[in-house]
Formats: C-alpha cells, sequence, structure tokens
C-alpha cells in the first residue's frame, strides 16, 4: 500500500511538471500568434536546452555543489553550460547573428588602380560588420532565469524536507518517550496496589477478595484503553475513584479521603494515566503508621479547562532519594511533551500539607504523535 502511494506520488509529480513545461511553452507561442509560420528551429532548440538545463541543475549541479557550499564550482559549471547552449545556437540556429546590418562603417580608403582591381578613380568601402554586445547576450538571460528558478525550486524542496525530516524525528523521538514513559507508569502502579493487597492478606482481611475484584478493573483499563492517545475524561476519572476505593480497603480511618468531581466530563479527552500519579504520591505520603490518612481531591470541569487539585499531609514524609519522586518527575516530563505551553503546574508544600494544582487545557493536547 505505501508503495502504490510512492508511485502514484512520482507520477504525479511527472505529470505536474509536463503540465507546468507545456503552459509556459504554449505562453511563449503568443508572439507567433499572427504569423504561426514564423517559429523557426531555434525556438524549439531554445526550450529543448533550457529544460535539459532545469534538470541538469536541479538534479545535480545544486546538491552537488550548491548545496555543499562549492559556490565557486557551481558558477563555474553553470555558466559553462550556458555559454555551451549559447555557442550552439549561436552558431547553428540563430544565423541572423550572421547577417546582421553593419554597425559601423570605416573611412573609405582608395584602392589602388590596376587591372586586377576597380576601375580607375573608383573608391569603395572596407565594411567591419560589428554585432552589437546585447544580440549576442541577450539569448542568455533565457538560459539564467531558467537555472536561477531551478535553484531556487531545489533549494526550498531541500529547506522543506529537511524541516520534515527533522520533524519526524522529533515526533518519533517524542513517541518513544510517551510510550516509556506510560510503561513505568504501570510497574509503579502495579507495585502500589499490590502492596495495598498484601496489607489486607496479612491482616487476613475479608475485603482481600473486594481488592482483587478492584485491581481487575484498573488492570484491565491499563491494558486496554491507555494505549490510545487520548481517552475519554470520564474514564480517566471513573479509574481514579476506583483507585481511592482500593485504597481505603486497606485504611483504618478513611474520614479525611474525599474526591469531588464538578463539571461534566463526557466529550471530552486527555492522556492516558496522566493525573494517577498525584494521587499515588498522595496515598504514600499521606498515610501515618495507624492507617490514617488526609488526602483531599477536587476536579473542576469548565469547558475544556480542568482544574486538578489534591492535598495531603506530611508530617510523617521521609524522603528517600533513590526511589522517591518517580511519579512526579514522569507527569511533568509528560506535561511538557503533550501540553506544551497549555498547562500549568504549581506545587506548594509547608509544614504540615503538600499541594498540587493542575490548569490543563483539554482540546490543545498534541495528537499529532503517531
Amino acid at each position: 500500500m505505501q508503495l502504490d502511494t510512492i508511485k502514484n506520488t512520482g507520477y504525479n509529480k511527472i505529470l505536474f511538471h509536463c503540465v507546468i513545461w507545456i503552459f509556459f511553452i504554449l505562453t511563449s507561442l503568443i508572439q507567433f500568434y499572427e504569423s504561426p509560420f514564423k517559429i523557426n528551429n531555434d525556438f524549439y532548440v531554445q526550450w529543448i536546452t533550457g529544460i535539459v538545463l532545469f534538470y541538469l541543475n536541479y538534479f545535480y549541479l545544486v546538491p552537488i555543489y550548491l548545496l555543499q557550499k562549492k559556490y565557486w564550482f557551481y558558477f563555474i559549471v553553470a555558466f559553462g553550460l550556458i555559454a555551451a547552449f549559447m555557442i550552439i545556437r549561436i552558431n547553428y540556429f540563430i544565423p541572423e547573428f550572421r547577417h546582421l546590418r553593419p554597425e559601423n562603417v570605416m573611412p573609405a580608403r582608395m584602392i589602388p588602380e590596376g587591372p586586377h582591381f576597380f576601375p580607375k578613380g573608383r573608391m569603395t568601402h572596407r565594411i567591419e560588420m560589428r554585432q552589437p554586445l546585447f544580440f549576442k547576450i541577450g539569448p542568455s538571460f533565457f538560459y539564467i532565469l531558467i537555472i536561477t528558478i531551478s535553484a531556487i525550486i531545489r533549494t526550498l524542496t531541500e529547506f522543506y524536507n529537511n524541516q520534515q525530516n527533522k520533524l519526524i524525528a522529533e515526533t518519533h523521538r517524542t513517541n518513544t518517550e510517551l510510550i516509556y514513559l506510560r510503561k513505568q507508569t504501570n510497574p509503579h502502579f502495579l507495585f502500589n496496589s499490590l502492596n495495598s493487597i498484601y496489607s489486607l492478606a496479612h491482616k487476613k482481611s475479608d475485603l482481600v477478595p473486594d481488592a482483587i475484584v478492584t485491581l481487575s478493573e484498573l488492570m484491565r483499563y491499563m491494558l486496554y484503553e491507555t494505549d490510545n492517545k487520548t481517552v475519554a475524561l470520564e474514564k480517566e476519572v471513573n479509574y481514579i475513584q476506583n483507585y481511592i476505593e482500593l485504597q481505603k480497603l486497606r485504611l483504618n480511618n478513611i474520614e479525611d479521603i474525599v474526591i469531588n468531581v464538578h463539571g461534566n466530563t463526557r466529550n471530552k479527552f486527555i492522556e492516558p494515566l496522566l493525573l494517577i500519579s498525584f494521587v499515588e504520591n498522595a496515598f504514600k505520603y499521606g498515610t501515618d503508621y495507624k492507617g490514617a490518612a488526609h488526602v483531599k481531591i477536587k476536579i473542576l470541569i469548565t469547558d475544556n479547562n480542568l482544574d486538578f487539585w489534591i492535598e495531603n499531609t506530611i508530617e510523617n514524609y521521609v524522603k528517600d532519594p533513590e526511589n522517591s519522586g518517580i511519579g512526579l518527575v514522569n507527569i511533568q516530563n509528560r506535561l511538557d511533551l503533550l501540553y506544551p505551553n497549555a498547562h500549568e503546574l504549581t506545587i506548594t508544600q509547608d509544614n504540615e500539607y503538600y499541594r498540587v494544582h493542575l490548569n490543563l487545557k483539554l482540546d490543545e493536547i498534541k495528537t499529532s504523535i503517531d
């Protein structure tokens, strides 16, 4: 399928070039409208050599010399070709150059008398034929115009192709980085969830089956929904709520665990698993040794803007420089990649609370990543 597309593109380019050349040639024929039989061989030679010069310059001279900054070689070869074409045309196809009227007449001189010369007393003029400089170099302007247009088109084409290649390479790099960041989220989440279920199992709690069912729902979402570029905001919010329910099963005091969602989540889309890292960190550092947690979440959707607030206690927080902060670094990188200039992340901390506020423009996600 891709090969057919490339072939069709090549055919389209050839057809386009043919149409353009035919257009210019037909346009140049307007000068012969009243006397179509005055078209001489030089007209055809001019256009044939012009087309040859165009593609020689386009495919060889510009890529080999001009784009490689070998300017002197380029100009020498280019003007050499122009001179060669001009010599061929002047000597073989433009006879009027050899039959121009005299431009200057030299002073008259007497010719010696004698039987082999003119009659006695008669004078003649020695005439020197001089072709005006304009007529000698005039036709070359056609070739200069052709080679200039050819060089400009090839240079702009190369610039455009280079920009496209850079964009494709950057897109692939960004896509690879996003996949890596998403895959980092999955084991991080699974580790935290299994740790919660382990706590229930260690207590021999009857809630273990419910926890496993909730975990299976979360895993199903992660396996079948998050490979898309975006997911429905409604599903993402449900995922967060299920995760919170799973965390509640292992805690002794859940009075300070609150999530409020305001606004319409339908027909809104977001990057998958974008907010869960904040929630994971909140439960990780907002739970004390007695099994009580303080985690408050508020989600507000207004038009295409999403505001996400989360607050948790940090009085018992001890930073692990080797293992902590993976989730936050992950989400900051993803925000920079997917919502450039379309998000605002504010993190504040005091002696008691750790607060995060994220403002997101949902309709400005970069969905061009394939």
